[in-house]
Order: structure tokens, then sequence, then C-alpha cells
């Protein structure tokens, strides 16, 4: 019972951090008046991407996990690809 307990918890955290990448996404553009994906946007998405595929991999759910799985390789991705970009514009 206590570790369902806990990992309910951890889903529900990797819920919260997942749905904050989109209020910081939209402040971000309401301070620019433009729309803007900023990097902190990239490193909550990989943080609640790979909490809930946590609690999808404990809940057994296939669904769950190959879609969050998926996401994750996206975040991945441009987490790379920003840092590449700064590397260059700093060189």
């Amino acid at each position: 019972m206590m570790a369902q307990t806990v990992w309910i918890g951890i889903g529900f955290l990797g819920q919260a951090l997942f749905s904050a990448r989109f209020i910081i996404q939209w402040l971000a553009s309401e301070r620019s008046r433009q729309s803007v994906v900023p990097l902190a946007f990239w490193w909550f998405s990989l943080a609640g991407g790979a909490t809930l595929l946590s609690y999808a991999l404990w809940r057994g759910d296939p669904v769950f996990v190959l879609g969050q799985g998926l996401g994750l390789v996206v975040y991945l991705r441009n987490l790379v690809l920003i840092r590449r970009h700064r590397l260059a514009a700093a060189a």
C-alpha cells in the first residue's frame, strides 16, 4: 500500500512538472510579446516526461510508456540542438 501511494505521488509530480512547462512558455511569450520556447520548457519537458515514464513503467501501461518514451527523444534532441547552437555561436 505504501509503495502504491509513493508511485501515485511520483505520477502527480511528473504531471505537475510536465504541466509547468506550458506556464513557463506562456510567461516567456507574454514577456517577449511573441511566441517563445525557452530552454526551461525543454528541461521541464524532460523532467516531467522522465518522471511520468517511470510511473508508466510501474503501472505497466504500454501506451503511456511508448508516448512518454518517444517524447523524451524529442526533448533530448532539442536540448542537444540548443547546446550545439550555443557552442557554435560562442566559437
